[in-house]
């Protein structure tokens, strides 16, 4: 298993949580927002699915990954 921090700008609240958590899950990982530092702890097996794809996914809900 991989373990990676993101930079996620655009949270600000608990409806951005649920947001950028549930696409990291839909993606094919588990993720941990930390609202306070605008950032994101993800776990993710490379075998199963790119952190490209993880990225994406949060952009897709209209995030900014930096």
């Amino acid at each position: 298993m991989t373990n990676i921090t993101l930079k996620v700008e655009g949270m600000s609240c608990n409806h951005c949580v649920n947001a950028v958590e549930g696409a990291i899950k839909n993606a094919g990982a588990s993720g941990k927002v930390d609202l306070a530092s605008k950032s994101v702890a993800i776990e993710f097996d490379e075998n199963k699915v790119s952190l490209e794809k993880i990225k994406e996914a949060i952009e897709d809900q209209g995030y900014d990954v930096v």
